[in-house]
This record gives structure tokens, C-alpha cells and sequence, in this order.
């Protein structure tokens, strides 16, 4: 049995680097492709036995649905881009995480942030035999209660941190942004009956295959590149990833940016077994399509990412190619037609800002970068006191000052403060702008001087004048943890 340590210990911890075991292969792609054949023969005989029993008490026979739709020619992923392991600080896959988290409305009570959820990862892996990450005893403690909560978040950190090392690799020079997927698609969709208002036009997606998050690749003045993730975990093994990689390619393929079938994807299953390493298999679908470029002479330049968040209601489904000259019938899913390319890159651009601006606890902020349907109602409560003076809530951090919000919790009895925030000029131009008259939220300017810092960052350390470790992302954000003394009033 592990002893107990101490919070300082596990802070020290989570700057060792870890290294994460990847499984790529020809191999892969073949045992993905029969778990897939098996789905889909367990799919059909279901309906059959439902057709039988339909048939047995009197009833007409139900229609056969159509075969699950997958995001074809999955391959492995170069070792250019990602390589048999990977390795990392750990607070680096928190600080992942609590990124992905910070836009999902999943519940958090009033007042406390998404993305302090994060943090109940802080000892959940621990570093074993070759620095290989393995669950700790507390991480299998709550796999005993939490599995089905813990396989999918802690898939979704190894995912994303993987995701993006895959595609700086991929795509030297460029900022990737990875966006939780319904916050994006709400702008252009209501998803599901209960989202549609009775005096919106169109109807609603209703079809529950859709990426997990959405990568977008940006360079200033320049089209974005938009990659679909799908992710999950398990804590069973290798037989169990096959079938989730087999199911993200459902998910994967249920948005098509551009044309039909040329949006490129990439998936994960992290494997998350109670007594061995993790490991995370990838494969991923290429695809020439998805990349913004805005149709008819337009410069993408031009795209105005400080103009007021659009809500605007797409007829869902995804155009096939046409048969035989005859036009074939939507698909269900979401697809971005080239002539809403201009409006989606404003939305992607204003998502992202907003994800910034609710990590650092500015919820007002985060509300102005939303519309209705991706929640900026919902974040007009989350505001901490200080949040509209960036000079009241700042950190000096590795040399950088941040403006941010700080939550406290108990580490192994000891009381621990965690900081999340922004670099202050960054967070200045989304949560008030330099425009006195309008204060007007200046997101081309922040992803312009966010690019212009990808050299500086990311960076972690020890902040000894903070007392702890100090995770700086390539997109400004910060995560920052130590041991605070809490004096208990009498």
C-alpha cells in the first residue's frame, strides 16, 4: 500500500516528467476495423430480435435503420507526429484539462468555476517503473465509484494534450486551439429539441454523434484549419479501446467542414488499467477539406473576429454527393458549407476567447464572446468579485504577471490554493478592451499578440516567490498551485 504524501510532495510531483505510452500501427487500424464489423452485426441482430418480437405480438415490422456512419480510411499517425511516447510535466495534462473543461456546463454549483473540477486529478497518476504513468491508489479508489466519470476525463486530458502535440507537429508556426464541440456548433445549431425556441426557423441536429472537441489551427490573416477530435477511456484494456476507437469514428464523422468526407479527424481511447500503465491508442482520418478559406474572392483577412457574437440556425444534416445526377438526402449531422466558413471563423474565434476569459474567472467577459445557445446567460453568474479590475487579481508568475481567479481545497489534509488566470495584457483585451467609448472586446488583437509570444511559452517551474509549481500554456493561460496556511477563526 502507498504511504499518504504530503501536499508538498505532491506538488513537487507534478513537475516530474511522466512519459506517456502511444499505440499507433497498421495493427491498430485492422483490430479497429472488426471491432467495427462486430458493432455493426450486434447492431443488426438487435434489430432483428426487435422485428421478430414486433412481429410475434402483431405489430408492423420496424424499418431497418441505416448502418452506422463512420469517418472512413483511418490510418496510423506518422512518427513524425506522434512518436511511441511522449513526455511531459504532469501538472501539464491538469492544466490541459481544466482548459477543456472551462465551457462544458456539466453542473458546477454556483459561483465555482468548470474547470476547478480538473483538480480532483492532482494525485489520481502517479510516475512507475520507466517514469510511465499508472493509476496511484487514490486514482483506483476512484475508479471504484467514479470509473465511468474518471475514464472519460482523464481520456479527455491525454487526448487533448496529445491532439495538440500532434498538430504543432503537423502544422509548424500556427496556434492550436482546442474547443469543446456543442459550445461551437450551438452558434450555428440548436442540438436537440429541448435548445430549439418555438420561433427559430429550421429544426433541430437530435443526432448524438458529433466530435468531442474541435481543434483549430490559426495563424493571424490566415484561414483556419479545423480538425475534429473524438476521445474516451476505459479501465478495461486493448479489446475495449478498439471498440471506443471504432465508435469515436462515428462521432468524428458526424461534422463535416467543406465538402462531403474531406474533413480530417483525429481519435483516442486511453487505455486506464488498475494495474498497469496507461496507454493512449491514436489513429486519425486525413482529409484535404476544412480549412476556412472564404469563398468567393473573399480575404480572410477581412473577417472581423471583434464583431458581436452571430447566432444563426443552419438546417442540420451533411449533403452526399449527388447519384446518378440525383440529389441525394442529407445525412444526419452538421455540416459548415463554404458559404458560412467567414461566420464559423468568427465563431471559433470568439469560443476560444471566451474559454480564456471563464478560466480566468471573468464570467461578464465570457458572457459578451457567447451567444444564447452556447450559454452566455449561464456565465453572466460566474464572476468573481475582482473580476472587472485586472489590477486587483493579478499573479507575478515565472516572471510574468497574470490576472486570473483562485479557488482553495484540501490536499491530504492540508489546505491548498490553486490559481487559473491569463497573462493580464492578454486577459485585458477580452474581459475589457482599450476602447474607453465602447469597450469594445479586441479578439483579433489578443490572437495576434498571443501569436507573437509562441516562442515564450509554454513553460513550467518552480515559482519559489509563489511557493509552488507554475504551469504558462502557448495560449497565455496559467495554472499555479501551492500550500496555504489557513488561520481557523475562534
Amino acid at each position: 500500500m502507498e504511504d499518504t504524501p504530503s501536499a508538498a510532495e505532491v506538488l513537487e510531483r507534478l513537475l516530474q516528467p511522466v512519459v506517456v505510452a502511444t499505440n499507433s500501427t497498421s495493427t491498430l487500424v485492422g483490430s479497429v476495423d472488426a471491432a467495427a464489423r462486430s458493432e455493426d452485426s450486434r447492431r443488426r441482430k438487435a434489430h432483428e430480435r426487435k422485428a421478430e418480437e414486433a412481429e410475434r405480438e402483431g405489430k408492423a415490422r420496424p424499418e431497418t435503420p441505416p448502418a452506422l456512419r463512420r469517418k472512413p480510411g483511418l490510418q496510423a499517425l506518422p512518427e513524425s507526429e506522434l512518436q511511441r511516447s511522449v513526455r511531459l510535466p504532469y501538472i501539464t495534462l491538469l492544466h490541459r484539462l481544466a482548459r477543456g473543461m472551462s465551457l462544458t456546463r456539466r453542473g458546477a454549483a454556483r459561483g465555482l468555476a468548470e474547470h476547478w473540477g480538473s483538480l480532483k486529478y492532482v494525485q489520481a497518476l502517479r510516475a512507475g517503473k520507466g517514469s510511465y504513468l499508472w493509476l496511484s491508489s487514490e486514482g483506483r479508489q476512484i475508479a471504484k465509484h467514479y470509473k465511468t466519470l474518471q475514464s472519460e476525463e482523464l481520456g479527455q486530458a491525454f487526448a487533448l494534450v496529445l491532439a495538440e502535440h500532434i498538430l504543432r507537429s503537423r502544422f509548424p508556426g500556427y496556434g492550436v486551439s482546442i474547443l469543446h464541440s456543442d459550445t461551437v456548433l450551438r452558434a450555428g445549431w440548436a442540438l436537440n429539441a429541448s435548445e430549439k425556441k418555438k420561433d427559430e426557423p429550421g429544426a433541430s441536429v437530435s443526432y448524438r454523434y458529433r466530435p468531442h472537441f474541435l481543434a483549430e489551427v490559426w495563424k493571424p490573416s490566415h484561414p483556419s484549419v479545423i480538425v475534429p477530435i473524438a476521445c474516451k477511456g476505459n479501465h478495461s484494456g486493448a479489446a475495449v479501446s478498439h471498440e471506443q476507437l471504432a465508435s469515436c469514428a462515428a462521432y468524428a464523422d458526424g461534422l463535416h467542414v467543406g465538402a462531403w468526407n474531406q474533413t480530417p479527424a483525429l481519435l483516442f481511447s486511453t487505455e486506464l488499467p488498475l494495474d498497469g500503465p496507461v496507454a493512449v491508442h491514436a489513429l486519425h482520418a486525413p482529409g484535404v477539406g476544412a480549412r476556412l478559406t472564404v469563398p468567393s474572392g473573399g480575404n480572410t483577412a477581412d473577417v472581423d473576429l471583434d464583431e458581436l457574437p452571430r447566432q444563426e440556425n443552419h438546417f442540420p444534416g451533411i449533403e452526399p454527393p449527388a447519384q446518378s445526377d440525383r440529389t441525394s438526402p442529407p445525412l444526419p449531422g452538421c455540416q459548415v458549407k463554404p458559404e458560412h466558413f467567414a461566420w464559423f471563423q468568427q465563431t471559433l474565434g470568439h469560443t476560444d476567447a471566451a474559454g480564456l476569459t471563464a478560466f480566468a474567472g471573468s464570467g461578464r467577459a465570457t458572457a459578451r464572446l457567447l451567444t444564447n445557445r452556447q450559454g452566455s446567460e449561464f456565465f453572466e453568474t460566474f464572476e468573481h468579485p475582482a473580476a472587472g479590475s485586472v489590477q486587483d487579481i493579478t499573479r507575478t508568475l515565472l516572471g510574468d504577471v497574470f490576472a486570473g481567479t483562485d479557488y482553495i481545497f484540501r490536499l491530504n489534509g492540508q489546505h491548498v490554493e490553486a490559481f487559473s488566470g491569463a497573462q493580464k495584457d492578454l486577459f485585458k483585451h477580452l474581459a475589457r478592451g482599450t476602447d474607453r467609448s465602447s469597450h469594445k472586446t479586441q479578439v483579433s488583437r489578443w490572437r495576434t499578440q498571443t501569436h507573437s509570444h509562441r516562442t515564450s511559452w509554454p513553460r513550467t517551474g518552480w515559482d519559489s516567490g509563489w511557493g509552488g509549481p507554475v504551469s504558462i500554456h502557448q495560449d497565455g493561460t496559467v495554472l499555479a498551485i501551492r500550500p496555504v496556511n489557513v488561520t481557523k477563526r475562534s
